[in-house]
């Protein structure tokens, strides 16, 4: 098959947004790695529950702001959103490379400054992921998606492995600092793309009206609803990245670039899955093709959870970020065609709840797991848990199976 560039990529806003996003998600993705690599040192033993920890820093912030910043993308500008939670996240990584270079990081502040990225980010992804169907064509919506978890996981391919070099080489600080600048590539790319049209809250209020309006809609639309309750279980079972760290020093009995490698394998699945489906003009049976990336992610999971090898844990991580691509895709452009664009920032905030909730909270209870019966135990009931949520799930909403693309019948 000879590759085509994909159909996203001619639109010029949208060209200029994807290229500052592989770019900075590179550089976050250099940064997740190193706070929980940071951590381990910290600790200066195996310590589940001080990783697990950074789930519930990550998700208290979201579950508070993340319906006022649905709302907020719905009301003002998305792309002045941007402007300002690029800034903002730029500067809180510095401060992360301040008081490290200084030696003055404690645990406490890394979940302190955890929490106020996760404050903004609560604002700037329901405007990021929204303004996408404002750069591009209805019917380029399934490209965009494609090709933008190609960006997001190629960062996340690029940065640990950078990120791991920088830390053997130069040291802890110097990520947190190549960070804060990756954030000026999403600056220019938003300067140079020019005004965004898009269709506001016709009130253009923050208030609990608002709000509610975007909850109404989600719990009247099933197949958004089920999706969505999908995304939170599969990831709530099967979120183990923090563990990484344990798993590298004292599992695999691997250092610190074996480590970047093992947290870059996942995003290298993605990337792969992520580029043939760009590929593919359109996937048939998508509900049918859902379902069974969400059981091959349950699958890899217990895989993974029982492999003592460097590379067997490798491929089985390859697979996980494989088969959790095809499933981003297919729901991200369900949701997305299924919504208005008036009040896509508000079901995008909701969204992100379940999104983020799922590995967030997941993390904890892999903490506490793991605290308790071990790492691997933690991985492998995890996969167990994910393919029994599956398939409960679909028994309870059967459209979510019959989904079939854009021109399914509306639930």
């Amino acid at each position: 098959m000879k590759f085509k560039i994909p159909a996203a990529l001619y639109y010029r806003q949208y060209f200029y947004v994807w290229l500052g996003l592989l770019i900075s998600m590179a550089g976050s993705n250099m940064q997740l790695a190193a706070i929980h690599w940071h951590i381990r040192e910290l600790t200066g033993a195996p310590d589940p529950l001080a990783l697990g920890g950074i789930g519930l820093a990550r998700i208290l912030p979201v579950i508070v702001f993340s319906l006022i910043g649905g709302a907020v993308a719905d009301s003002y500008s998305r792309r002045g959103i941007l402007f300002i939670t690029q800034t903002v996240l730029g500067l809180q990584a510095l401060v992360f490379a301040y008081l490290t270079f200084f030696g003055q990081l404690e645990i406490w502040h890394i979940y302190v400054l955890t929490a106020i990225q996760a404050s903004v980010v609560s604002f700037d992804l329901p405007a990021r992921q929204a303004l996408i169907p404002n750069l591009v064509p209805r019917e380029v919506l399934p490209s965009a998606f494609s090709v933008s978890s190609i960006a997001f996981n190629t960062g996340a391919l690029i940065g640990p492995v950078l990120g791991s070099i920088v830390i053997d080489r130069q040291g802890l600080g110097w990520v947190y600092l190549l960070n804060s600048l990756s954030f000026f590539a999403v600056l220019l790319a938003l300067f140079f793309i020019g005004p965004v049209h898009q269709e506001k809250n016709d009130e253009s209020k923050i208030n609990i009206s608002a709000m509610w309006d975007g909850v109404k809609f989600i719990f009247h639309k099933k197949l958004i609803l089920s999706s969505m309750i999908m995304d939170f279980f599969a990831t709530f079972f099967a979120s183990a990245n923090t563990m990484m760290p344990i798993i590298a020093r004292d599992i695999l009995r691997v250092g610190v670039v074996e480590y970047g490698w093992l947290t870059m394998s996942q995003s290298a699945g993605s990337v792969i899955a992520g580029l043939i489906i760009s590929q593919i003009k359109v996937i048939k049976k998508q509900g049918y093709v859902f379902l069974i990336s969400i059981v091959s992610f349950g699958l890899a999971t217990i895989w993974f959870g029982m492999v003592d090898s460097l590379g067997l844990a490798l491929v089985a991580l390859g697979i996980i970020g494989a088969a959790d691509t095809v499933s981003t895709i297919i729901r991200n452009t369900m949701r997305q065609l299924q919504t208005p664009d008036k009040i896509r920032g508000r079901m995008t905030s909701i969204n992100q709840v379940f999104f983020m909730g799922g590995p967030q909270l997941g993390e904890v209870e892999a903490g506490l797991v793991a605290a308790s019966f071990g790492v691997p135990f933690a991985i492998i009931s995890g996969g167990v848990g994910t393919i029994i949520a599956a398939g409960l799930i679909v028994w309870k909403w059967p459209v979510l199976l019959n989904y079939q693309g854009e021109h399914s019948a509306p639930d």
